[in-house]
């Protein structure tokens, strides 16, 4: 790796303490009252924007795109950060999580609402918590627990209590009472993106059980060819792949049903919440799934086939894709699912 390409991730990873400051100025100068109501989550996300790119710096080196700057840590780390999951989970929290970072930062600059972004990051963090939790305790690195993993269990106490303050803000729906009523009298007939939203969540919600049976050995001749042929990683004795896949089943299983009922009865005004906890959350596992299954850290024996890899991105990559533009959906067109509310008189 060159030096100019070591220098410039590491002018990357300086980028979060000027970008915090600059927001933090802002707030600062905005109001009192401001400062006064988001300062502890303010700085909570601007460590947490910092510690990110630490995370993709982390996932860089241990690809060998750059050299020496973490080498000491990866030597003592935790062995989590030396599996393929480990390393998606780098990048993800490097990318995707320093990003919404920023944009929360800057929503609470500018005194909007960033309760959708924080909703999204819920699920998104939730989901990456529990698998790292109980993968390091009930797979092969279980042992070799250390130091390393009470620094993290800081990280994620902080970081469950930023989900409470997330959930408490309130939600910024504001439609009017005909709009919902309108949208209420619609049948299925006439909302055909949710009939195609309906048809998506049986099969999806059939794979999400499939896998979990397979993760908890079923003895079935067609799971034992699956997972031979199409997706060999959910044997991984890391056991990361197993607990993502159970989490799955015993989450996004009754989700599926729940979110049926929703899109078939008007009124359910946890729909647009929901959604954006689950996709943040099926987004990161999958993520992680579908790079895992693919890097060069997992073991060849448990890496996808080459020929059938264009049916389980196929296949993945939808399963992904779907339940994101289920949640614009909800997000965008939230009138079927709330409840009317009578317009207020002017006086």
């Amino acid at each position: 790796m060159s030096a100019s390409a070591g220098t410039g991730v590491f002018v990357l990873s300086l980028m979060s303490i000027p970008v915090c400051y600059f927001f933090n100025s802002l707030i600062y100068n905005n109001s009192k009252s401001t400062i006064e109501m988001h300062a502890s989550i303010f700085a909570v996300f601007a460590v947490h924007a910092f510690l990110s790119v630490v995370n993709l710096i982390i996932g860089l080196e241990q690809d060998n795109i750059i050299d020496g700057f973490v080498t000491f840590y990866l030597k003592e780390a935790d062995p989590h950060s030396n599996t393929a999951h480990g390393h998606m989970i780098a990048y993800w929290d490097g990318c995707v999580h320093y990003l919404m970072y920023l944009l929360m930062i800057a929503a609470i600059t500018w005194g909007d609402s960033y309760r959708a972004i924080g909703l999204y990051w819920v699920g998104s963090f939730l989901m990456r918590a529990i698998v790292y939790i109980l993968g390091n305790a009930v797979g092969k690195y279980g042992t070799q627990v250390g130091p390393h993993f009470l620094l993290h269990m800081l990280y994620i106490s902080v970081s469950v209590w930023t989900c409470f303050r997330i959930f408490s803000q309130p939600s910024t729906h504001d439609i009017q009472l005909t709009t919902t009523q309108e949208a209420e009298k619609k049948s299925l007939r006439e909302r055909p993106l949710d009939w195609l939203f309906i048809i998506y969540l049986m099969p999806a919600w059939a794979f999400c059980v499939f896998r979990g049976l397979i993760v908890l050995d079923c003895a079935s001749k067609f799971c034992q060819d699956y997972t031979q042929h199409y997706e060999p990683y959910l044997k991984d004795p890391s056991a990361y792949p197993k607990v993502q896949m159970l989490v799955s089943m015993l989450y996004s299983g009754p989700y599926y049903i729940i979110t049926l009922y929703g899109l078939l009865v008007p009124g359910c005004e946890w729909m647009p919440d929901l959604t954006l906890v689950h996709s943040g959350a099926l987004a990161q596992a999958q993520f992680s799934h579908i790079g895992a299954s693919l890097h060069t850290r997992t073991p060849f024996s448990y890496r996808v086939p080459a020929d059938n890899q264009h049916i389980f991105l196929l296949v993945n990559v939808l399963y992904t894709l779907v339940p994101q533009a289920l949640c614009y959906r909800c997000c965008t067109d939230p009138a079927f699912f709330l409840r009317p509310k009578p317009e207020k008189k002017r006086e």
